[in-house]
């Protein structure tokens, strides 16, 4: 789908959006209005029934009052024509007693044990009847007898009186009565005249509210019927059906005040209830006879104290919404079939120029970075294009760049490729867990494993303590430090040692994390043969000049050995004392040649402990003559007590002579060299070595230790190399520090372990 129809039917949507909102929210708004409405219109109904309904009850209640107060004085007057004793009355006397005073009936109720019931009746069907069943009345029966005032809430009270509220009696249910019951001292017996007021309760209570609703719900058609009920009433509802095993209930219709009952609905007897004991309008839909009705049940709080039902049809009060909004439905559809006309009109105007400036991206995406697009705009737009101009002219550019780097990686990969396949030197990458990842053609030539073989293995190259160094080295790459020329002994797949010179580097991903190493070893031993002779021949060297300096040495003792023998030839007695200084002298000569013979002899690597406050003192005996030849005063500063050190002895007195005849050359006019010996920490070891020679220039200071570097007439530039690498055997270092004019210091650093 294009931009442009997508464009369309956006700003078309967008509309129809809008318009169904309005058209919800009117829905709503006014469908709530309409019921509100409706409410409103209930109550008024309600109230105006109501009023009526409290004006009759007024009349009934001053009727009913009048009519209790005439069965007094009917009670009073039969108590004057009946006897006292209830057992000599017939039922025949009370017929004619009935007639005379003009009531309907005459019953007289007397107490039978803990019960109050009618013994004697003009009326047959009243004989026998239960005060206890009435309920309050038995109460008002009793407080009678005992000569009180009747002070229940119910019914009218007088002086020895009391009458209930017009009822039904139990000997006659489908009649509505008006009782009174009087008693006094003079009687064993409660007189109840009887009158019926089933015409006066229909004329005031059925007639006019009736006649009212029946009036308002022909002059308003929506109203489906208006039923009143009255809370004295109210009895359990009935069962009328069963439907999925939930009852029905319909109200009692003796509970009925007014009207019609024929929208009977499930929920009606709770609802009436709750709106009689909370006193607000309970409303509700139902679907009832095919009508959805809305019901409303309005509590009236007036003398007639009743709740009116008002059943209004839903979809009648509904139809004039319905209509509004078929209209409203068809002015939005003519608005939105305007609104997809116009979108589509502004999308093809608006969509003209990207058009153009997709077009121009098109062209670049084939490669044509030629062309410019032109478009006299300040919008959006223009700068769109002016970007897209300026990304054509970058892009070329890049697409230049890129050419001739890619070329250059090319380059650059197949020379990679090349050397890594074509060295020497054993390429390994293992990642952190030491499993084999990568691997050269060296590394099989080296150790006989493949790549197949290798990859995802961790391979048997490295003893145990071997391993534990390796982890230490890990431990300083991943800390940001290097590990280059760490010389050890890997294993081949066969089991033979090869003596190697690794470097290792860590691999970062491209978050920075490190994710494996890369070692680059050497097989270094040829190199270590070759630095053997190397260190041999310097030894011979050091050896070579040492011969003068211990020719001399030895010269002087014998010049007085030969004294002493010449005087002996002469004088066959030779004093005891020159007997002393000949053996002396001859103590010399022998310790002199044994540090010669002991230093000039080719010994094999063999680490052992060593005290080097004794070496440091034979090297200065051995160095002493060589030191008066160059006038030179050695000053020693040797702390004793230094732990014995595990080393090669004759090595390090290589080292040691070396550094010391430098010294003494860099001195050709004499001076002091000062060596010094301490414990410079738990771990380490230190020797000083200080001179007040010429100095080394700090050009030549990063040379030191290359080979055939010096700056000596006679020297081979190899001393301090190898004297470099015998250091780094022992795991040590050695440091210089030197000035022109000021002298050189040499710090060398052996860790004891």
């Amino acid at each position: 789908m294009s931009i442009k129809t997508k464009l369309a039917w956006f700003i078309s949507l967008t509309v129809i959006v809008i318009l169904s909102l309005n058209l919800s929210i009117y829905y709503f708004s006014t469908s709530s209005q309409l019921q509100r409405d409706a409410e409103q219109q209930m109550v008024g109904i309600a109230k105006q029934i109501g009023e009526t309904l409290d004006a009759a009850q007024r009349s009934k209640q001053l009727i009913e009052d009048s009519v209790g107060e005439k069965l007094r004085l009917a009670s009073i007057s039969a108590q004057g024509k009946l006897g006292p004793d209830i057992n000599k009355i017939t039922n025949g006397q009370l017929v004619m007693l009935s007639q005379e005073l003009g009531v309907d009936y005459i019953t007289l109720w007397a107490k039978d044990g803990d019960d109050i019931t009618a013994q004697k009746s003009s009326n047959p069907k009243a004989i026998g009847a239960s005060s206890k069943a009435l309920g309050y009345w038995y109460t008002a029966f009793s407080q009678l007898f005992e000569m009180r005032q009747v002070i229940i809430p119910q019914g009218q009270k007088l002086n020895h009186f009391w009458s209930p509220p017009i009822t039904i009696i139990p000997s006659d249910l489908n009649d509505v009565n008006k009782l009174g019951f009087y008693y006094n001292d003079k009687t064993n017996y409660l007189i109840n005249p009887i009158v019926h007021a089933g015409a006066f309760f229909n004329l005031e209570n059925l007639k006019s509210s009736d006649a009212i609703a029946q009036q308002i719900i022909a002059d308003n058609p929506s109203i489906l019927e208006i039923s009143g009920f009255s809370p004295a009433f109210y009895k359990d509802p009935q069962v009328i059906l069963m439907k999925d095993n939930v009852p029905p209930y319909k109200l009692d219709n003796k509970s009925m005040i007014f009207g019609r009952y024929n929208y009977v609905d499930l929920h009606d007897y709770t609802n009436l209830m709750k709106a009689d004991q909370t006193g607000a309008i309970v409303t509700t839909k139902a679907k009832i006879h095919g009508h959805k009705v809305l019901k409303s049940f309005i509590p009236m709080s007036g003398t007639s104290k009743s709740v009116i039902v008002v059943n209004i049809n839903y979809a009648a009060i509904k139809q004039p919404l319905y209509h509004q909004l078929f209209i409203q439905i068809l002015i939005s559809l003519c608005l939105m079939g305007a609104a997809v006309a116009c979108s589509s009109f502004i999308a093809g105007f608006m969509i003209r120029t990207l058009e153009m400036i997709m077009q121009r991206v098109h062209d670049i995406s084939r490669g044509n970075f030629g062309e410019q697009i032109v478009i006299d705009s300040n919008n959006e737009f223009g700068a769109l294009a002016s970007q897209v101009n300026a990304m054509s002219s970058n892009l070329h550019s890049y697409q230049t760049q890129l050419t001739a780097a890619a070329k250059e990686l090319l380059h650059t990969k197949q020379y990679l490729e090349s050397f890594i396949n074509n060295t020497s030197d054993a390429i390994h990458v293992v990642d952190l867990e030491g499993r084999t990842i990568d691997a050269n053609k060296a590394f099989e030539t080296m150790f006989g494993w493949t790549l197949a073989e290798a990859a995802g293995q961790k391979l048997p190259m490295f003893k145990p303590e071997i391993l534990a160094e390796l982890s230490e080295k890990g431990k300083t790459i991943l800390n940001g430090g290097q590990v280059t020329d760490y010389e050890t002994v890997l294993y081949r797949k066969d089991g033979q040692p090869v003596e190697v010179s690794i470097t290792l580097s860590g691999i970062r991903d491209e978050r920075g994390y490190f994710v494996a190493y890369a070692s680059i070893a050497r097989d270094i031993a040829e190199r270590k043969r070759t630095e053997e002779i190397m260190r041999r021949s310097e030894k011979l060297s050091v050896v070579g000049q040492l011969a003068a300096g211990v020719a001399h040495e030895v010269r002087n003792p014998l010049t007085t050995l030969r004294g002493f023998v010449q005087l002996m030839q002469k004088d066959s007695r030779l004093d005891k004392s020159y007997l002393n200084i000949m053996l002396s002298e001859l103590d010399r000569i022998n310790l002199i040649v044994s540090e010669f013979l002991v230093f000039a002899k080719p010994q094999a690597d063999r680490y052992q402990e060593a005290d080097l406050y004794a070496i440091m003192n034979d090297i200065i005996v051995l160095l002493d003559s060589e030191a008066n030849i160059h006038n030179v005063q050695m000053i020693t500063c040797l702390e004793p007590g230094v732990p014995p050190l595990r080393c090669e002895s004759n090595q390090l007195k290589q080292v040691l002579v070396n550094v010391m005849k430098n010294g003494m050359e860099a001195m050709p006019d004499g001076g002091e060299l000062t060596l010094e010996l301490a414990r410079e920490s738990e771990e380490n070891i230190l020797i000083r070595i200080k001179d007040q020679g010429v100095g080394i220039p700090e050009e030549d200071l990063a040379r030191l230790g290359e080979p055939f570097f010096t700056r000596k007439t006679e020297g081979n530039g190899l001393g301090l190399m190898i004297s470099q690498q015998i250091i780094q055997h022992h795991k040590g270092t050695i440091r210089y520090d030197s000035k022109p004019g000021a002298g050189t210091c040499v710090e060398i650093r052996i860790p004891f372990r």
